[in-house]
């Protein structure tokens, strides 16, 4: 027990120690925030009033951009505030809780991804059966499943991460508690447990890229067979930007949990920690809605009225 409580609180990896550059930090992690905070909060309240995008996809691409607005809220203020105040202390409670909120988003994220992927599928693959698969009641439960899956699967997770003892340092080498940084800082050889945990993880996850990458190559298929280059350019346009995202999420993901241990600190872990911690959440509204015809006439009608109900 003495070994569990000798660490307290845990050092997270700064930017840059040099003030001026602490402060650059804190401004380009702000605009990016608010970014991120905007082009979220557009979607949650367009798909959420206009009845027009009370579909199956924008259903879960609200959940999806609640979900961004969950994980970049996680570890962009945390960061934000350590520069401003130029430290670089988390709290034990705050890691544990850094940890069980990035693990809940991140593997919801994918399984609702997957399920986005197969809605997808059965829109383009079979779209006489598209209403009767994807029904309202359906896609309630796909996406309660998604949530419940990563909310149990983060439980597990971090529990039996913090059941480890922390004694040999405190230093994790990212700006955002995560458990492969973690799991570097045990003294203990049952981490192996950990370990399995997080082999499973990656094979869930790799069972659900291997069902989104053959889901678009029968979208693919289907696609090239349409006689209308218009209707091609519709098809694409939906799919190509939901696997550039689901792409990004996965390698990055699977980078991190999958690079060799080490106990330095490294540019290219900030990096990757930038990129499917950050990245996502500011580029996911731009690729999936601003584009759409469909949203853009939803976002001006929103605009209006809020003018109107002003005036």
């Amino acid at each position: 027990m003495s070994n569990r409580t000798a660490v307290t609180e845990f050092l997270l990896l700064g930017f840059s120690d040099v003030r001026e550059l602490q402060i650059l930090h804190f401004v380009v992690f702000l605009v990016i925030y608010l970014a991120a905070l905007m082009g979220n909060l557009l979607i949650v309240m367009a798909v959420a009033l206009d009845c027009h995008l009370h579909t199956p996809m924008y259903f879960f691409l609200l959940n999806l951009s609640i979900l961004d607005l969950g994980s970049i809220s996680v570890t962009v203020p945390k960061s934000m505030v350590n520069s401003l105040m130029n430290t670089r202390l988390i709290s034990y409670p705050g890691c544990i809780t850094q940890v069980f909120l990035i693990v809940v988003f991140t593997a919801t994220d994918l399984a609702l991804l997957t399920v986005m992927a197969y809605d997808r599928y059965v829109a383009i693959c079979q779209p006489l059966h598209y209403e009767r698969v994807m029904n309202r009641t359906a896609c309630i439960q796909m996406a309660a499943g998604a949530w419940i899956s990563g909310i149990v699967y983060s439980a597990l997770h971090t529990g039996n991460t913090f059941r480890l003892p922390f004694s040999q340092s405190n230093v994790i080498n990212q700006f955002f508690c995560e458990i492969p940084q973690l799991l570097k800082l045990t003294c203990s050889d049952s981490y192996l447990s950990e370990v399995g945990f997080i082999a499973f993880g990656v094979f869930i996850g790799m069972n659900c890229f291997v069902f989104i990458i053959v889901s678009y190559v029968q979208i693919f298929k289907a696609v090239l067979r349409m006689p209308s280059e218009q209707g091609q350019h519709k098809a694409f346009s939906t799919c190509l930007p939901h696997l550039t995202v689901v792409s990004l999420l996965v390698f990055t993901s699977f980078f991190e949990y999958l690079n060799p241990p080490s106990t330095t600190a490294s540019n290219p872990d900030l990096l990757v920690g930038v990129l499917y911690a950050v990245v996502p959440p500011v580029m996911n509204p731009i690729i999936y809605s601003m584009r759409k015809k469909d949203f853009k006439a939803a976002l001006q009608k929103l605009i209006v009225w809020r003018i109107l109900t002003k005036n």
